[in-house]
């Protein structure tokens, strides 16, 4: 499920649009750093947890994909609900999954509070005749812009002597990590946690270290190269958007199986006789999710043969409920003849 964004609202999970918006006033205004100058560090945690909860469940259809796949859903790429398929990430065939990036919650806090600050003396805007109002503001190419919460969480929207219609800073590039899955972890799905350490700016440029935990959510089926993206969770610099951390999953070679596309394929080792017996002749298999099968060969004689077992295979992404095959291939042993 990951994040929990009804509890960090403190709201049960029929909350209206009302007491969401509520909510988030009441623990914006607890947890803002510039509330919390002893700790600063739990607070613009907080505070982003606090942002990105409101952001998503007070848009219908965000709050929808979360209450039906949870954080993974949004942040690994879901489609829209009202496309009808329970695919994980883009497979370039059909609509374009929806992915949640959450936004900057400085940007989040100036909508819901308006121009008007709810800390005393950190006004922004134009009086009638032009001049500013409150201390501590300057202004450059006409904007008039508070100081007051600059560059806490890699945005200057509110730092002073920064135009607002100064252009996007720089984003740094993605920093990219294998992330090895077993067959059975692709076929089962399962949750990975991730420990980062990385480092935040201050509004003061003072870099201190954070470490987070990232969930990752494994879905049934997904496939060597799919992409899990964390927006904004690499290293904060002054003047730089921070990175995405981009998970590449890779799979681990397995003991039994080999997996091509959605099917699975294994090769069984048989002798001429057994091959030549045609009836009466079971393998066993265990699946990657520990169920066993007794398999009858009837035509193992034919070097081209496969027995294929429909709906044996692999997840597919698009509809977990619906698999790929199951293909045995045959290598027959023929013994040495002695004298030849």
């Amino acid at each position: 499920m990951g994040m929990d964004y009804y509890g960090i609202l403190e709201v049960d999970n029929n909350a209206s649009d009302e007491e969401l918006k509520k909510a988030y006033r009441k623990l914006a205004m607890k947890w803002h750093p510039d509330k919390n100058p002893t700790n600063k560090k739990e607070a613009e945690i907080r505070f982003k947890q606090i942002s990105e909860a409101y952001e998503v469940l007070s848009d219908p259809q965000k709050r929808e994909i979360y209450d039906r796949y949870g954080e993974g859903g949004l942040k690994g790429g879901m489609p829209t609900p009202d496309e009808g398929t329970a695919s994980f990430f883009r497979t370039g065939h059909g609509p374009a999954p929806f992915r949640f990036n959450p936004r900057n919650a400085n940007n989040i806090f100036a909508e819901v509070f308006g121009s008007s600050h709810p800390f005393g003396g950190m006004g922004m805007g134009f009086d009638c005749g032009g001049r500013g109002r409150g201390r501590g503001m300057g202004m450059r190419g006409g904007s008039w812009v508070s100081r007051s919460f600059g560059g806490m969480f890699g945005n200057d929207m509110f730092r002073e002597g920064r135009p607002m219609n100064e252009g996007p800073r720089r984003k740094a590039p993605p920093i990219e990590n294998t992330l090895l899955c077993s067959l059975e972890e692709l076929y089962k799905g399962s949750t990975r946690k991730m420990k980062i350490s990385r480092e935040i700016v201050h509004a003061s440029g003072t870099v201190f270290p954070v470490e987070e935990i990232l969930n990752i959510e494994i879905q049934p089926g997904w496939k060597k190269g799919t992409k899990i993206t964390f927006p904004e969770k690499g290293n904060e610099q002054p003047n730089v958007i921070a990175a995405d951390i981009v998970f590449i999953i890779d799979e681990k070679p397995h003991g039994i199986f080999t997996r091509v596309g959605n099917d699975l394929v294994v090769t069984q080792k048989i002798s001429l006789t057994e091959a030549e017996a045609q009836q009466g002749y079971t393998i066993q298999l265990t699946t990657l999710d520990g169920r066993g099968l007794n398999i009858a060969i009837n035509n193992a004689t034919d070097p081209d043969y496969e027995e294929v077992l429909t709906g044996e295979g692999m997840p597919i992404s698009k509809d977990p409920s619906k698999r790929g095959n199951l293909r045995i291939k045959f290598n027959i042993e023929i013994p040495d003849i002695v004298g030849a």
